[in-house]
């Protein structure tokens, strides 16, 4: 309470830490976007004075829902959890909900049906984590801000939160290549795909750098089946690669699983390394080398780029959040060719 007796306003917020109500609101909403001192003072501010942001009253006098969607391609894929994770975490400090779309969902995922979510009438705002999803659908005049993170749609004209997903390529060739692998394979996603075109980019330059010729490509659709399945090809090559690189962990899986069943041993005669570092990676048999893209933090970047074009602020048009390379077991030198 003021010595007035009445609740705490931002405007006392503000006084207190010599800012003005706005600035105040925006430590409040998007911290990111503050100076560290500038945040602080606020915070200490809000400490002292006992302030409590009343969601509701806010979300009246600014319209809102108070919820954020995010369009996700199979919830089923736990690749998608730590985003999920860290897009929660940031609108949960600010008072707004997280709703989920699953858009590969039967009969729950046709253009019309996601079409009519994307109002300001459903949520605030919109993360879409699926790059398969027509550019169209965003145009609607009472579409709310949108923000697109891991993947992204041609012509859709929104901010983008990325891995560097070409760097990630080239890790992982870089790595193969530096243990003495020249016979290397890439398991792609699907055609077309925005991180399909991006891996196998940083896959190409990786080849290049060393020297190597860029080997034979097959395409996968990211899952554990599709992996497996491209095992039974490999098997079938006449001159089998000694490494493969995986665009994700779960075909990586799925084919070190279909390599093992066909009588070979990973890594003594043939090499994986995956791409995302899904929780399951590190207790694969053996364990998985893999690029590691920090799913939460990227989730974080896109709540926070979300926050600010709700909040009329602005916002880069493209991020990209660095990746790493994570050496286990998967990966050795080629055996020596028998004499």
């Amino acid at each position: 309470m003021t010595r007035t007796g009445r609740p705490p306003r931002i405007q006392d917020v503000a006084r207190l830490a010599g800012v003005s109500a706005a600035t105040v609101s925006r430590v409040l909403s998007n911290p990111a976007i503050v100076a560290e001192t500038t945040r602080l003072a606020v915070e200490e501010a809000i400490a002292e004075t006992g302030y409590t942001l009343n969601v509701t009253a806010r979300n009246l006098r600014q319209q809102q829902v108070g919820g954020v969607l995010a369009l996700v391609p199979n919830l089923a894929n736990p690749f998608f959890s730590q985003i999920l994770s860290g897009i929660a975490e940031v609108l949960r400090g600010n008072g707004l909900n997280l709703l989920v779309l699953d858009t590969t969902a039967r009969g729950s995922a046709g253009p019309e049906a996601i079409g009519a979510y994307l109002t300001r009438s459903h949520s605030d705002g919109v993360i879409v984590l699926d790059g398969n999803l027509d550019a169209a659908l965003f145009r609607q005049t009472s579409c709310p801000p949108v923000v697109q993170a891991c993947e992204w749609i041609g012509g859709l004209s929104a901010p983008r939160v990325l891995a560097d997903n070409a760097e990630g390529g080239r890790l992982a060739i870089r790595h193969l290549t530096g243990l003495g692998h020249r016979r290397i394979l890439h398991l792609t996603g699907p055609e077309g795909n925005s991180l399909t075109v991006s891996r196998r980019a940083g896959v190409l330059a990786g080849l290049e750098a060393a020297g190597v010729t860029a080997g034979i490509a097959l395409s996968g659709d990211f899952s554990l089946r599709s992996g497996h399945a491209a095992a039974q090809r490999i098997l079938a090559l006449a001159e089998p690669p000694t490494a493969i690189f995986c665009d994700n962990d779960e075909m990586a899986i799925g084919l070190i699983n279909g390599l093992v069943q066909g009588g070979l041993r990973v890594p003594e005669d043939i090499s994986v390394v995956g791409f995302d570092n899904i929780e399951m990676s590190a207790y694969t048999l053996p364990p998985l080398t893999t690029i590691r893209q920090h799913r939460a933090r990227l989730g974080r970047h896109a709540a926070n780029a979300l926050l600010a074009l709700i909040d009329g602020q602005p916002c880069p048009e493209e991020e990209i959040l660095p990746v790493e390379l994570l050496v286990r077991a998967s990966t050795a030198a080629p055996m020596a060719a028998p004499a």
